[in-house]
């Protein structure tokens, strides 16, 4: 893009256009991740979908390269193109929820606090994430799991409809009952499709749930991950723990004779009677004797934001993730290798629940896959200085290697790192890829949506 180009951009477009020479440039090409600095010829910011429409016809019109940005946590940082058009959905970040039909109609630039602080007054909530600051956008079009997943299923199976600019401009609504093939592929298959400018959600009752935490010691990592691989698909939907190793970082709730220590343990969500909660936790004793257990009843948004303070934006980041339908006892001794040689005091390795209700749907009813697995992996690479990038990566890329032989073979489509080859996207939408294929040739043929996971149009 040359300067012209920006400045018939200017003319053409409502809002502000903004480019490299502008004062807010470079907080507006922020992102959640550090470790990515791209700089877009232009950032557009829109306020609503008609915004959205004329950005994209100026961009296709003119050849240029294209990215959308809802929340800007794309691990990969796919939300940034270099030297071609970002469209900005930040401003349009409201929430509208119904409490009688028990539904909420959420702007695609919102983040998941805004959506829990709006359904929380209402005692409401839909599954979705760990940390508040993620947008619903990039988490909902990848599928989206959390901690209600085991009692309410994924993000996308509580979608109702969404609201979408195509790429020759145009404006739809998508649903079970307009534009069902483009409804299905939107259900887990990233943003290959369009922009999407609103999502309606399903809410389901929740209010005040039971936080816990429990922490082993290391060298227990063994006997707890056999027992977490049994206890948690056979205990009740309401109780959600996804398993961690980590280092424990300095401040409450944890004890000052654990800080900085390197552990393994269990971060737990009680969503059922609150009068049982000490039997729901009474199996924490089962696999040693913890080193840490703290249980305390908070208010959903609470739980969801738990995370914010110790992971906010601004990090270096590198991610890589898998599906498991088991935990092998030889992913057990890759788990104790890498969680031992943690390299740095932020880096992490989770597996996240999607088994329970998040198992209920069938292969082929949306683009989310991996109906059989009963794990959503993901090892971070972490750190806020720039100079430990290439060892956070190194790690993360080494412990995926090594246990990735014990996965399902696809991920989360969110959970996959930067650089990662086309047959690894195949992999991720198994027998849904060529559906999905198909769609995208109706959709966008010319692959105007290609700054992502892509899904190329089917010839």
């Amino acid at each position: 893009m040359d300067g012209t180009t920006v400045e018939a951009m200017r003319t053409a477009l409502r809002g502000p256009v903004i480019g490299p020479q502008d004062p807010e440039y470079d907080e507006a090409r922020k992102i959640y991740n550090a470790m990515i600095d791209r700089r877009p010829a232009a950032i557009v910011p829109c306020r609503d979908a008609g915004d959205v429409m004329n950005a994209v016809d100026f961009i296709r019109d003119h050849g240029l390269e294209l990215a959308v940005r809802g929340g800007g946590h794309s691990g990969p940082g796919l939300c940034l193109v270099e030297d071609g058009v970002t469209i900005d959905l930040s401003p349009m970040r409201w929430v509208r929820v119904d409490p009688v039909a028990k539904t909420a109609q959420v702007g695609g630039g919102a983040q998941l606090g805004d959506l829990d602080h709006a359904a929380h007054a209402f005692g409401l909530a839909t599954p979705g994430g760990i940390i508040s600051t993620t947008g619903v956008g990039g988490l909902t079009l990848g599928g989206g799991h959390g901690y209600l997943t085991r009692k309410y299923g994924l993000t996308v199976d509580n979608l109702l409809s969404a609201d979408v600019v195509l790429a020759d401009g145009s404006f739809v609504t998508a649903s079970e009952d307009d534009h069902q093939d483009l409804f299905w592929a939107l259900r887990g298959g990233g943003g290959n499709f369009g922009v999407v400018t609103s999502f309606t959600y399903r809410l389901h009752p929740v209010h005040t749930v039971v936080f816990g935490v429990t922490l082993w010691s290391l060298d227990s990592i063994g006997d707890v991950l056999q027992w977490y691989r049994d206890f948690l698909p056979s205990a009740p939907e309401d109780l959600y723990g996804f398993f961690a190793g980590l280092v424990v970082p300095p401040g409450p709730p944890f004890p000052e004779e654990i800080h900085g220590r390197k552990m393994c343990g269990v971060v737990w969500c009680w969503t059922g009677d609150l009068d049982v909660v000490d039997k729901a936790f009474a199996a924490v004793t089962d696999p040693a004797p913890p080193a840490f257990h703290f249980t305390a009843p908070l208010p959903y948004p609470a739980v969801q934001s738990t995370f914010d303070e110790l992971i906010p934006t601004g990090l270096q980041w590198y991610w890589r993730g898998d599906f498991f339908d088991r935990i092998t006892d030889g992913a057990i001794d890759v788990h104790a290798k890498y969680v031992e040689g943690i390299p740095t005091d932020l880096c992490t390795m989770h597996l996240y629940p999607v088994d329970a209700a998040g198992q209920r749907a069938g292969q082929g009813d949306m683009a989310w896959a991996y109906r059989d697995a009963v794990w959503s992996g993901v090892i971070g690479g972490i750190d806020p200085d720039p100079a430990n990038a290439e060892t956070v990566r190194r790690w993360a890329v080494d412990y995926w290697e090594e246990l990735h032989p014990h996965s399902m073979g696809g991920a989360y489509v969110n959970f996959l790192g930067a650089g990662e080859s086309q047959d690894r996207v195949k992999t991720t939408y198994r027998g849904n890829y060529d559906r999905l294929a198909q769609i995208k040739r109706t959709y966008d043929a010319d692959n105007l949506f290609h700054a992502n996971q892509n899904i190329r149009p089917a010839q």
